[in-house]
């Protein structure tokens, strides 16, 4: 019980700070989850934002769940995604009843503005991080080009092409590179 407390807890704290969505959030996860507390690796966690990407739901919240999941199955699953919306809820509710009222003033405006900002700092440093662990040679260059292209063009194209179905391009597309590097060892 002392571990599904110390899983509501963790993320109970991580989501009271989580401004901007998961990559934004992928910093702090990183320092506490990773550095500090040894439940994950660097390759779990990049999994969970993949995975978390191309399933229903926010993606902060997902990865809350799967560490609780890896942590301790279905009841570590249920207290590390009820941890993680412990406080966005209660916030939500207090900006809701009240940004009617304030949400004209200048200096609020101007307050959002400045943690927009800050969101895309943190952004940055979370796909910095990612880019150093995932991409590692030239064929995972050449994958991560090719899906920023598509990604970047998409809405060019003929059809969108939806990002869940990106991930799952990528995702074939690195399972036939990693076959093809294989056979080439062999």
């Amino acid at each position: 019980m002392r571990e599904l407390f110390e899983l509501f807890a963790v993320f109970a704290r991580i989501g009271a700070v989580n401004f901007g969505g998961g990559y934004a959030m992928l910093p702090l996860l990183q320092q506490d989850l990773e550095k500090n507390r040894h439940w994950v690796t660097t390759e779990e966690l990049m999994d969970y934002f993949a995975i978390g990407q191309c399933t229903p739901g926010i993606i902060a919240i997902n990865v809350s769940t799967f560490v609780g999941y890896k942590k301790k199955g279905i009841p570590g699953a249920v207290a590390g995604t009820l941890g993680f919306v412990f406080f966005p809820i209660i916030v939500i509710l207090a900006i809701a009843m009240f940004l009617r009222n304030f949400a004209d003033l200048e200096a609020v405006k101007h307050a959002f503005a400045g943690i927009r900002v800050c969101v895309c700092v943190l952004i940055v440093q979370a796909v910095m991080r990612l880019w150093k662990k995932s991409v590692v040679d030239l064929k995972s260059f050449l994958l991560y080009l090719a899906i920023f292209l598509l990604a970047l063009f998409s809405k060019q194209l003929p059809i969108s092409i939806p990002t869940a179905m990106l991930v799952l391009l990528a995702g074939f597309f690195g399972i036939v590179l990693g076959k093809e590097g294989k056979e080439v060892a062999k």
